[in-house]
């Protein structure tokens, strides 16, 4: 690329980005080109990024690509139009100067090699000059002068023929001016409406899109989950989909730009051409550009939402050291227990068959072998998978719970994406012996153990967080998610001696290949007892190591500086801090260090370390709190001893729920019923809420009141705003 094409990129870059310096995505552009990942840019590369985060990173680096593509984009259609010998100086400038890939494409349109139009007929038949000179107004009738233009050896055999070429050429002329399609798409996107009926209601049984079967809204106003929701109606054939705008006022403008004061019989021969224009080239076009536009827009939230919902989901607090049961409810062939202890390992497998259609003798078995089960492992939490028998299965699980003389305690977990696992060849490597549905609920307990070590082991999009997510773009969905994945698991940072290759190869820096190479020269060399080791791991490069090993924890290991989060090019200048303070590394978390830390001036600190003030205070908390956890800090899982109907629930009962996924349109919240509640937008809070994210995220306990419950339907409208009314 050019240097004045480079400097046209920047400039666009700073554009568009806020509140971000050009030093800063100067600096992270440079670090990105060395070859360093945007987690380990955030954490390690503060002070030449100023503390941007990976978000921001990441839009650097996606905003960078697009303008590249646009400036080479900018630089073939360039090329084309001077192959033509038609571009101009004003022309090449409008081109340099577009901001935006549609503007270019605009700009193109009418040097672009067309297919065999009527138009490209009608002027290989001569009839170009006819078509300028009814453009020039002229006082005399067109049908005389079109008679000049009848010619048999061209096929052009009457003046009406000469008169209809011309027409074409005119209205392709004007569907062509990039400055009209510009008005018109902003005229149609602020204006226009978006309009909805029944195409084939037999195809919606159940009434999903009833409401958009007669149904307008202007297109400005369309909120992303409606523009998704009309589009799925479309799509399987039960609505039909236009938009309308007001076409006096855009034929008027056309108009009004084509045609002078006159009284040139011209003029209503151009205006006919003008609307030929619009309704076979520009409307349609526009329609679909629109329409393309408003998909990108409501597919890019709701990939965001559904890539926040994951992060929340990953990021929920592990329920460390217990030993959990993990149940997978089926009917027939019965329920799937899995007991593992504080360390993740499977201590017990067992079936049970509590539910019909099991004879009664297997029911009534049942009860005792789970209280069996519960007893011999000192089980301490439940986790029951949310799928099919779900609810039964937890009447049972708190009926015999309430018998025990010991507080067991149980949890809904989700189970979406468990199957997935179960089936999958890493679940088949790592449980050989067991059965799928044996595999699912070992998933099942460990999900509510370590969410974010056994979550990334699934496909995110089988997560089931998400709102339209498979009508959104797989691709953009899929890279949306894996940055989501990669982002957490380098926050949260892993034990380099118990993580499994599916949570390593989301390390920054680390392969699929590197990642279950380190499994391997763990299981063949043992424990590892130093970040240094990770040298000898093949095919784990330089720049691997330094990528990765700052996010990789060694607990007990020979330097207790491995089990923080401190990179080990930081070592030597954390020692002197350590020496400075009459400290050392053994003193780690101890209230003597925490003491003598909290006195510590910053300036002295980079006097003495020659380190900036954001790397100093990373080091300090992590030599504070070396195993600190930042999930630790989030809502626990809400844990149940008791079941609860849907007929039980009454109008104003308040009750505690854990949000389970959040949309455009509210949040779906399980208060421990068959069905998920859900607390629309307007009942998150009493002001005013854009988004429901703004409001609660994905595993948070919520105080919610019933506001109304259809059984028939399942639906239940929860408020988590209390209703005083009454009072």
């Amino acid at each position: 690329m050019s240097e004045s094409n480079q400097q046209q990129v920047m400039q666009l870059l700073m554009k568009e980005l806020q509140g971000i310096r050009k030093q800063q995505a100067e600096a992270v552009l440079s670090l990105l080109e060395e070859g360093n990942t945007v987690p380990f840019i955030a954490r390690y590369r503060k002070e030449a990024t100023g503390s941007l985060d990976e978000v921001q990173i990441k839009e650097i680096e996606d905003r960078y690509q697009y303008l590249q593509q646009l400036e080479k984009r900018k630089e073939d259609v360039l090329a084309v139009i001077k192959e033509q010998g038609k571009l101009t100086p004003e022309l090449e400038k409008v081109i340099r100067q577009a901001e935006k890939m549609q503007q270019v494409e605009d700009l193109y349109r009418p040097f672009k090699q067309k297919r065999r139009t009527k138009a490209t007929i009608a002027k290989e038949k001569g009839l170009e000059p006819l078509a300028d000179w009814i453009l020039s107004f002229p006082a005399g009738p067109l049908i005389q002068k079109a008679q000049e233009f009848v010619n048999m050896e061209k096929e052009v055999e009457s003046a009406e023929e000469a008169l209809a070429g011309a027409h074409e050429i005119i209205a392709e002329k004007v569907g062509d001016e990039p400055n009209y399609r510009k008005w018109i798409r902003e005229e149609t996107e602020n204006k226009g409406q978006a309009d909805t009926k029944a195409k084939d209601t037999e195809k919606d049984p159940k009434g999903v899109f009833a409401m958009y079967y007669e149904y307008n809204e202007p297109i400005k106003n369309m909120p992303p989950h409606r523009i998704l929701a009309m589009n799925r109606g479309e799509k399987e054939g039960v609505l039909s989909v236009t938009l309308s705008v007001e076409e006096s006022r855009i034929l008027g403008y056309m108009a009004k730009q084509e045609i002078p004061a006159t009284d040139s019989p011209a003029a209503d021969f151009v205006r006919e051409a003008i609307l030929d224009a619009y309704k076979r080239f520009i409307g349609p076009a526009i329609e679909r550009e629109i329409r393309n536009s408003l998909t990108e827009r409501a597919e890019e939230q709701a990939i965001s939402v559904f890539g926040e919902n994951l992060r929340n989901l990953l990021l929920q607090p592990p329920l460390k050291n217990q030993v959990i049961l993990g149940f997978d409810p089926a009917y027939r062939t019965g329920c799937k227990l899995a007991v593992i202890d504080g360390t993740g390992k499977v201590l017990d497998i067992a079936v049970i068959f509590p539910h019909p259609p099991a004879s009664e003798k297997q029911r009534q078995t049942a009860g005792p072998q789970f209280k069996k089960l519960l007893e011999k492992h000192q089980v301490q939490t439940i986790a029951i998978g949310n799928g099919t028998a779900s609810r039964e299965s937890e009447t049972f699980v708190a009926d015999i719970t309430r018998e025990m003389k010991r507080p067991v305690s149980y949890v809904i977990v989700n189970e979406a994406g468990a199957s997935v696992y179960s089936a999958s060849e890493e679940a088949r490597r790592e449980f050989p012996d067991l059965h799928v549905e044996e595999r699912s609920a070992v998933s099942i307990a460990r999900r509510l153990q370590d969410p974010l070590a056994e979550l990334v082991k699934i496909d995110p999009k089988s997560i089931g967080v998400g709102q339209y997510q498979h009508d959104v773009s797989q691709k953009k969905l899929t890279e949306q998610l894996d940055f989501v994945v990669e982002t957490v698991v380098n926050q949260v940072g892993v034990n380099l001696n118990t993580a499994s290759a599916s949570l390593l190869r989301h390390i920054s820096g680390l392969t699929k290949t590197t990642a279950e190479n380190v499994v391997t020269y763990r299981e063949e060399e043992g424990e590892f007892t130093s970040r240094a080791q990770l040298k000898k791991v093949p095919r784990l490069g330089p720049k691997a190591f330094e990528q990765s090993v700052g996010f990789l924890r060694i607990l007990g290991g020979k330097n207790p500086l491995d089990q923080t989060s401190i990179h080990p090019e930081s070592y030597p200048e954390t020692k002197e801090i350590l020496k400075s303070l009459d400290v050392s590394a053994k003193d780690l978390g101890t209230a003597e260090l925490t003491q003598k830390m909290s006195h510590v001036s910053y300036d002295k600190l980079e006097e003495l370390t020659g380190l900036g003030k954001a790397t100093l205070e990373d080091i300090v908390s992590a030599l504070v709190a070396p195993g600190r956890d930042l999930r630790d800090d989030r809502p626990a899982p809400l844990l149940r001893t008791d079941v609860l109907k849907t007929e039980d629930l009454k109008p104003g009962m308040k009750l505690e729920g854990t949000v389970r996924n959040v949309v455009d349109f509210g949040a779906f919240v399980d208060i421990g019923v068959k069905q998920d509640g859900l607390v629309h937008i307007s009942k998150l809070s009493d002001r005013f809420v854009k988004h429901p994210k703004d409001i609660v995220s994905a595993g948070d306990i919520v105080t919610v009141w019933v506001v109304s419950v259809d059984v028939e339907k399942d639906r239940i409208a929860l408020s988590m705003v209390e209703d005083k009314t009454d009072e």
